[in-house]
């Protein structure tokens, strides 16, 4: 249900990245994921004309793991109060895989602050294979087995193409790397995943969006992009031929490009 702008709604106690300054682009990640684990390639593009805020979901950076369960709600909420707690009334919002559930539902709970939004490899239902993802991640978390979530969120996150390219040791590399990365709230993350349904917000969203498909996405099924496309009234869709659900530098350039054309389009000019 829409919030008026006047209503007001505390800053929750996140941790925040701030960086930039300018018109503010809101940063909602994906779950096991934060910020910089999310958005690290484009971080120095984007905050040379824009105020990037970020806040890490609870149980990701700074912080503290949440004493229940994650509410869709409560993120949106928390996401645009980071924004506007730091004097910044309106914003497009780039959202990553259930960053993008995030920025739906902020930008139907609060329309009069978002201007746009740039949606990446997301969904607004878990599609089948997501579903059976978060169910094995949940299963595999709870008995302890760390290294095999790492394994199965490194796997899932690549490309066929990129699979391909990988020795034995630089698999083995790579599942150190996301294990020594994973947050302590990844379970809650994939929980929430696992319940997340925006498919009601979509017809009410009012701001122009920007929706991509990585098609070599083996974690979120590109469909589920198109779904999010189909059912915003003001959307356009755009193909990242080959990408996998983590972009390598190639798709993340022509992504870029893309975005910059899509800021110049919605909410204020950089100064």
């Amino acid at each position: 249900m829409p919030m008026s702008a006047e209503q007001s709604f505390p800053e929750r106690d996140f941790d925040v990245y701030v960086r930039g300054g300018g018109p503010a682009l809101l940063l909602a990640h994906g779950a096991g994921g934060g910020i910089e684990n999310n958005f690290g390639p484009v971080l120095d593009d984007l905050a040379r004309d824009h105020t990037l805020i970020g806040p890490h979901y609870p149980g990701a950076g700074g912080t503290p793991v949440a004493a229940g369960p994650l509410d869709l709600d409560d993120l949106a909420d928390a996401l645009v109060a980071s924004a506007v707690a730091r004097g910044h009334e309106t914003f497009v919002v780039l959202g990553e895989s259930l960053g993008t559930a995030v920025a739906v539902r902020a930008a139907t709970r609060h329309p009069g602050r978002v201007t746009g939004l740039v949606l990446t490899a997301g969904f607004p239902v878990a599609d089948p294979v997501l579903a059976h993802a978060a169910r094995l991640i949940a299963l595999l978390g709870k008995a302890g087995e760390w290294e095999e979530v790492a394994r199965l969120a490194f796997l899932a996150c690549l490309s066929e193409s990129q699979l391909n390219e990988l020795s034995p040791n630089e698999v083995e590399d790579g599942v150190a790397r996301v294990r020594a990365s994973m947050p302590p709230g990844m379970l809650d993350h994939f929980d929430l995943v696992s319940r997340v349904d925006v498919r009601g917000d979509l017809p009410g969203v009012t701001a122009p969006a920007l929706v991509f498909a990585p098609t070599g996405d083996r974690l979120v099924l590109p469909r589920s992009s198109h779904r999010l496309a189909a059912g915003i009234p003001a959307a356009t869709l755009i193909e990242l031929p080959g990408a996998g659900h983590i972009l390598d530098a190639d798709a993340r350039a022509l992504w870029l490009g893309h975005v910059r054309r899509f800021l110049a389009s919605v909410g204020p000019a950089p100064a």
